[in-house]
């Protein structure tokens, strides 16, 4: 039988003591304020990042794992195991996804599957646990591989309310027009992945109105009956997300839901103060 390593990024944000529990190989990648570059979830927790972007000024950038630190940690598995799948955050928002496939070749005794997630955060982290569960059954690679393009197939909703408006500026994501307007008519948009990107799906007035939306979009997509499982994550704003929380479970209590976050790299994206919900089958 094949021992199968499942790897991810550190955008899944799987807590360390679920990744030693589940034996779940996370790589990070980078964030660059300035001249520092950290580690993201090693190196630069939430907490620190969102209070050195509090200070202003230019929001960092963020980078893809190095090819080297991607075939050091294959070099290393390939001592235990015949075969790896790697889960990557969404191949349109960062190079990982292309930086671990031109890393699959290079390190001799291993074979690596590459998994695009066209997503990132709890979604991303719901495939790198169908993975961990298939691999302790017996699954191969390749059968992993097919399971998670057939939840792909299905798609896995996921929609961010974003609370800073000056956020998306300071980032070139929105002009000064379009920052005055949005604040004066207190515009909360809502985002989505699209086509591996993060893109506009509505823009609404107040973030009550806009996660009613949601709350909406969820309704008609889900047979209340049935259990699923839904993350609320958030940037900052963990009483709003139990709140949150806390009315799905009430609306849907076969539900299971759970509380997750927006670490460094995706709170470049959105900004200290979004929201965001997200839905899935058992």
């Amino acid at each position: 039988m094949k021992k199968v390593a499942i790897i991810t990024d550190s955008t899944a944000y799987i807590p360390e003591h679920v990744r030693k529990e589940k034996n779940i190989v996370m790589i990070p990648l980078n964030v660059i304020f300035g001249n520092e570059t950290y580690k993201e979830e090693v190196e630069l927790k939430k907490d620190d990042f969102y209070e050195m972007v509090g200070k202003g000024g230019d929001l960092p950038k963020t980078s893809q794992p190095s090819i080297g630190e991607l075939a050091d940690t294959l070099e290393a598995l390939s001592e235990e195991y015949d075969e790896a799948v790697m889960i990557t955050l969404s191949s349109g928002i960062s190079g990982t996804y292309q930086s671990a496939l031109s890393v699959a070749d290079m390190v001799e005794n291993i074979k690596l599957h590459v998994f695009d997630s066209e997503i990132s955060c709890a979604p991303q982290a719901h495939y790198v646990y169908t993975s961990v569960d298939m691999a302790n059954e017996g699954a191969d690679g390749a059968q992993i591989m097919e399971k998670l393009n057939e939840i792909k197939s299905q798609g896995i909703p996921a929609y961010f309310v974003v609370d800073d408006l000056n956020h998306l500026h300071r980032g070139g994501r929105m002009n000064a027009a379009q920052l005055l307007f949005g604040n004066l008519l207190q515009i909360k948009p809502v985002l989505h992945f699209q086509d591996k990107k993060i893109v506009p799906f509505e823009k609404i007035r107040t973030k009550k109105k806009a996660i009613g939306r949601i709350h909406q979009l969820m309704s008609q997509s889900v047979i209340p009956e049935e259990s699923f499982y839904v993350s609320v994550i958030h940037a900052q704003r963990e009483e709003e997300a139990k709140e949150i929380a806390a009315e799905i479970q009430t609306k849907y209590p076969n539900a299971s839901v759970a509380i997750d976050y927006f670490g460094p790299v995706i709170g470049t994206h959105l900004g200290e103060g979004s929201l965001g919900i997200t839905w899935m089958k058992n």
